[in-house]
């Protein structure tokens, strides 16, 4: 197997020169939103009729987190360029939908009226089209009630065992924070399509992440911290899983330990405090 390039460099964040936690809270950058809506030429059907309106404070507040999260994927190494795409679920008033990263847009000139809101039917508003992997995630969305944001990364060390149609067994026992005994890969399918989409659902399954063949990979949350931590942490499951198979072909843990495993994640972390 040829050697990929190294571990990927954290880089800093936007605002400052030092690298943040995965689990650190994202703080929105600044911008304004737009008024009106523009017809998608067929990429996703426009919002007939849709009313001109000014976006809730709410949904400003979780464009400049969508948009501080796409940033922070490259900062921490596990994207580069203009790949990949980011989302979070987005409910109020008539509106249960999404808002997504628009399409061919570099992260760092993207501002929040650039964010582009989608219902779970695949209509959208506002000036910008949506990223061209916005059906996969409408159908997340519409089909795991509990998530709340999908991240879709380049990653170096999880691409390159998507080239090779390999998944991630379970040589390690953090793979069960993905959800599963191991994290499986979907297989491929064009960019985009809805042959794609249907191929991630399968592949997520009972899992919080997956990767894509020839592609990339996918991690969901219930907020877009989480995602982005998870998609960190499948990252270096990778990288650690690709060094292994340098060595030798490394053993798996049973199913009796990763089930244990995946029992003593449900309940790891914090507890919430309650109020007095």
């Amino acid at each position: 197997m040829s050697l990929p390039p190294g571990r990927p460099k954290e880089g800093g964040v936007p605002s400052g020169g030092t690298a943040r936690s995965a689990r650190e809270p994202i703080s929105p950058p600044p911008g304004r939103p737009k008024e009106g809506s523009l017809p998608l030429g067929g990429t996703a059907r426009s919002a007939k009729d849709a009313p001109m309106c000014t976006p809730s404070e709410h949904e400003q507040t979780l464009r400049g987190a969508v948009i501080a999260t796409a940033l922070a994927m490259n900062a921490r190494g596990i994207n580069r360029g203009k790949s990949g795409n980011v989302s979070a679920r987005l409910r109020g008033g008539d509106f249960d939908g999404f808002v997504v990263t628009p399409t061919g847009l570099a992260y760092d000139e993207t501002r929040a009226e650039d964010i582009v809101p989608m219902t779970l039917d695949g209509e959208s508003r506002g000036s910008r089209l949506p990223s061209s992997e916005w059906r996969f995630h409408r159908d997340i969305y519409r089909a795991r009630p509990e998530v709340s944001a999908v991240v879709h990364t380049h990653a170096p060390f999880a691409t390159t065992l998507a080239c090779l149609h390999r998944g991630i067994p379970a040589f390690h026992y953090m793979v069960a924070v993905a959800g599963g005994r191991d994290i499986r890969c979907a297989p491929y399918a064009t960019f985009g399509t809805q042959e794609l989409s249907d191929r991630v659902l399968v592949a997520l399954d009972g899992r919080k992440a997956c990767l894509l063949a020839h592609h990339g990979m996918i991690a969901v949350g219930t907020s877009l911290p989480d995602a982005l931590a998870l998609a960190v942490e499948v990252e270096t499951l990778a990288e650690v899983y690709w060094r292994a198979l340098q060595i030798g072909q490394p053993e798996v843990l049973a199913d009796a330990e990763m089930d244990v495993m995946l029992e003593k994640f449900r309940t790891y972390g914090q507890p919430r405090r309650t109020k007095d």
